[in-house]
């Protein structure tokens, strides 16, 4: 089988030839080293490439094949780590100067470790901008990441290099992480799925620093390969206070029971936000595609009004809360734009944040109670366009990229399911995306909705493949 069509198989479609012994780990883990050789220099999606270790872990994967002795579903299957998470025998540096990478690197972060107790090969560590602070895929330490789709764009952030090499057909199973749209960005700008769980569902160690807005999840290229790598990580760990018990059925059970029946409320703008008219339209017209599938879809504009003050509050306090005790010399290697934003956290004070806290609170009131109408919410992803690179903010009306992504972070404030899938390509040949959101907890129908509307769609691959 030729290298770029193993690059685009699911994870079931190799776990299957696994099976029949038509393809092995190792010669898959090959191809994609190969893939990744020729793709890195034009992407830059990967800070860490693991060769050995991933080699290591195809041949043990391949022995438990042959020897009908496997560990999961997704044994053998490539993936890949965002460089926020620990990954032991590697060097985590979340993508700045300031953490130094002679130090012990013997501990996985939770989702890492029951990736590795799946069987899954791990590649390598792909890219983010320092800390995650931003939507883009720009770093101090890394340099730029960039679209399959065009590589004058960016991938999105800030999961941007697990998107990147998602979509470029090198990694099966991304893991990402997303405090205020960083899986779903990244998944909407580089044409992938991508599913922010519920809260808790994935354990995280050690904690963000943002606290209840981060969560961890899969960036894959289709919903299924992202439902059974959910199942994985989204087991219990004794290092996060805050997990979740691990549902009682896999999240590939029922996966294709549709949403004949459903109540889906759609909202074109939230009632804040500007979209771009290309954007609206492929999105409405997916909207429209659920009423196809036996869905009722009602418009529902203005649901709340915008949280954005209350975000930046609680996200700048967090990135302040990062640098903490840095030396401002020190600080000069960072990113401009993180440091602004980590010195205005700083003046931020305790009855501010806590006021902060309540309106986050506040939110999540009101989605349960639009939750008690309606199974899911709709709404576009991004409402521009994957920004040019080297671009931090999309009009001179923005002051924050939180202005073009205002779809994004309201759904890490109420700790929601929320889920990115692609619904089209702009005229000049983007991707566009179209934003899934369920009550708290019901991962599994955010994930089923995903499927259904999945079952509408072309494959659609980046033109770099």
């Amino acid at each position: 089988m030729a290298g770029d069509d193993i690059a685009y198989l699911s994870a079931a479609e190799l776990v299957g030839l696994y099976r029949t012994g038509k393809l092995s780990p190792v010669e898959v883990a090959e191809a994609l080293f190969a893939r990744l050789d020729d793709l890195q220099p034009k992407l830059n999606a990967f800070c860490v490439v693991d060769r050995d270790g991933a080699l290591a872990a195809a041949r043990a994967a391949e022995a438990r094949w042959r020897a009908g002795q496997t560990l999961s579903p997704v044994d053998g299957v490539p993936a890949t780590i965002k460089d926020l998470m620990l990954t032991r025998g590697l060097p985590t540096l979340r993508g700045s100067h300031l953490i130094d990478p002679n130090q012990d690197w013997s501990e996985d972060s939770p989702a890492v470790a029951r990736l590795k107790e799946a069987g899954a090969v791990i590649l390598g560590k792909t890219t983010t901008p320092e800390f995650g602070w931003i939507a883009v895929g720009d770093s101090p330490l890394t340099g730029i990441t960039r679209n399959p789709w065009n590589l004058q764009h960016t991938p999105g952030g800030s999961s941007a290099g697990a998107a990147a090499a998602c979509a470029a057909g090198i990694g099966v199973l991304n893991l990402g992480s997303d405090g205020a749209g960083s899986i779903r960005i990244p998944a909407c700008f580089s044409g992938v799925f991508g599913i922010k769980p519920t809260f808790g569902r994935v354990p995280a160690y050690p904690p963000s620093p943002m606290g209840l807005l981060s969560h961890h999840g899969p960036l894959c290229r289709s919903v299924a390969d992202a439902a059974a790598m959910l199942d994985v990580i989204g087991r219990p760990d004794p290092r996060d206070p805050y997990w979740l018990p691990t549902p009682d059925a896999s999240f590939l059970d029922g996966l294709d029971g549709g949403v004949k029946g459903w109540k889906i409320g759609f909202s074109r703008d939230l009632g804040y936000a500007r979209v771009d008219p290309e954007i609206a339209a492929s999105v409405a017209a997916a909207a429209k595609q659920f009423e196809a599938l036996g869905a009722q879809v009602d418009e529902v504009g203005k649901i709340f009004d915008s949280p954005r003050e209350a975000l930046l509050t609680l996200w700048g306090a967090g990135a302040a809360r990062i640098v903490a005790g840095i030396p401002a010399e020190r600080l000069k290697q960072c990113d401009p734009g993180f440091v602004a934003v980590c010195e205005a956290g700083a003046k931020i004070g305790a009855v501010e944040y806590l006021g902060a806290d309540l309106a986050r609170t506040a939110l999540g009131r009101t989605m349960g109670a639009f939750h008690e109408e309606y199974d899911l919410l709709l709404t576009p992803m991004m409402p521009v366009p994957a920004l040019p690179v080297g671009e931090d903010l999309n009009s001179p009306d923005d002051q924050h990229w939180v202005d073009w992504s205002p779809f994004s972070y309201p759904f890490n404030m109420t700790r929601q399911p929320a889920a990115s899938i692609p619904c089209g390509l702009t005229s000049s040949g983007l991707p566009i995306g179209l934003q899934i959101v369920g009550r708290l907890h019901a991962d599994a129908r955010v994930l089923r909705a995903a499927r259904a509307f999945e079952t509408t769609q072309p494959v659609r691959r980046p033109p770099i493949s």
